[in-house]
């Protein structure tokens, strides 16, 4: 039998008085069983629980992610005009449909995309591209994305219907599916999204959004950007100086105010986009990972070490030969909060080998 403190994870609780008792545990691996026992002592002495008993982890916190189809690829998508006074950068596509290309108001050179627009009446540039069968199939994904956000069941209730009164300022919200029957506010305080890489969260706004003037959103223990989707059955606002994150869906417009800023994407089927933030940029793709170090730590075994992405899946693979036909899972880890992950491969002389190559990928 284990010894208190042989486990792999052990948690000081204190002194506790009768009755139940929680404690919070991070970092744990998704789809799988986790065993637990107690450990307690007092004055007559120490002595385990009875039996070990255990939990198993969801695959991901929250609804299912929306599938956004040919739209994921925008930024902004527009059913009318699209303008600007001087705002930044955006990083990702841009396009209007069906208004003609002479709606588009952002000037080629703020976008790191293609601009895709009905026709040629607009500005023409290397990066815009005529192109309305494809304008026409992202608005069609963009009403399947919105329907499939809007239709979401089981109905929220509880704490997920109508958090706050509908004002999700100072909030912490877990992952989940919510519904505002209000106007949706974040104003006053910041709003935290808590959760893990895979964790999804899906906000059914019955009127508009308005997010007030230097008002962030802010993404705690690896929550993703790529997993928020706003659906609005009005208008979005972000008002100056906010700092916002996931995916806008809305029915009408979509307005960023002056020195804003989105990681995510503002998607409106009616009516316009406006854009006069600092910059709006797709959800961030994780960088590649790097290997650090590779050594030879016995006669047949090697360390590999990399630098990787807190939070994701990281696969390790090898084969003897370039180009490889057939590459060989090592295994796969989860980093934690140090985003770095240590693979021994013990079999590095099979069938007499002289050299062996590795390669590293992420995944969801």
């Amino acid at each position: 039998e284990m010894a208190a403190g042989e486990w792999d994870y052990a948690a000081e609780m204190g002194t506790n008085p009768v009755g139940l008792l929680s404690h919070p545990v991070t970092n744990l691996w998704p789809d799988r069983t986790y065993y637990y026992r107690f450990y307690a002592e007092n004055q007559d002495g120490g002595a385990w629980a009875n039996a070990t008993t255990n939990f198993h982890t969801l695959l991901a916190a929250g609804p299912a992610p929306v599938n956004l189809g040919s739209t994921s690829n925008f930024t902004i998508l527009a059913g009318a005009e699209i303008t600007t006074t001087g705002g930044g950068i955006i990083n990702g596509d841009v396009g209007a449909y069906p208004i003609a290309g002479s709606g588009i108001g952002i000037p080629p050179e703020q976008v790191n995309g293609i601009i895709y627009a009905r026709d040629e009446t607009g500005t023409q540039a290397s990066n815009v591209v005529i192109d309305p069968d494809l304008l026409e199939a992202a608005k069609g994904d963009l009403t399947i994305a919105y329907n499939d956000a809007a239709g979401r069941t089981p109905v929220p209730t509880g704490d997920f219907l109508n958090p706050q009164d509908g004002n999700l300022g100072g909030l912490t919200l877990v992952p989940g599916l919510y519904k505002i029957t209000t106007t949706a506010l974040i104003t006053g305080e910041d709003l935290t999204l808590a959760g893990g890489p895979h964790d999804v969260w899906i906000f059914q706004c019955d009127q508009d959004l308005q997010v007030h003037s230097g008002i962030k959103v802010i993404l705690a223990g690896g929550a993703q950007a790529r997993n928020i989707f706003w659906q609005v059955t009005s208008s979005a606002v972000l008002d100056t100086f906010s700092d916002f994150k996931g995916t806008i869906m809305a029915d009408q417009s979509v307005v960023m105010k002056t020195s804003s800023t989105m990681e995510g994407r503002a998607l409106a089927f009616e009516a316009e986009v406006t854009f006069n933030g600092t910059g709006g940029s797709l959800p961030s793709i994780p960088p590649p990972p790097v290997f650090t170090r590779i050594v030879r730590t016995a006669p047949d075994a090697a360390t590999v070490e990399i630098d990787t992405t807190p939070h994701f899946y990281l696969t390790l693979q090898s084969s003897p030969v370039l180009p490889a036909t057939n590459w060989i899972t090592l295994g796969t880890d989860f980093p934690g909060d140090e985003g770095v992950s240590t693979f021994i491969d013990t079999d590095v002389v099979a069938g007499g080998e002289t050299q062996r190559f590795y390669r590293a990928f992420l995944s969801h």
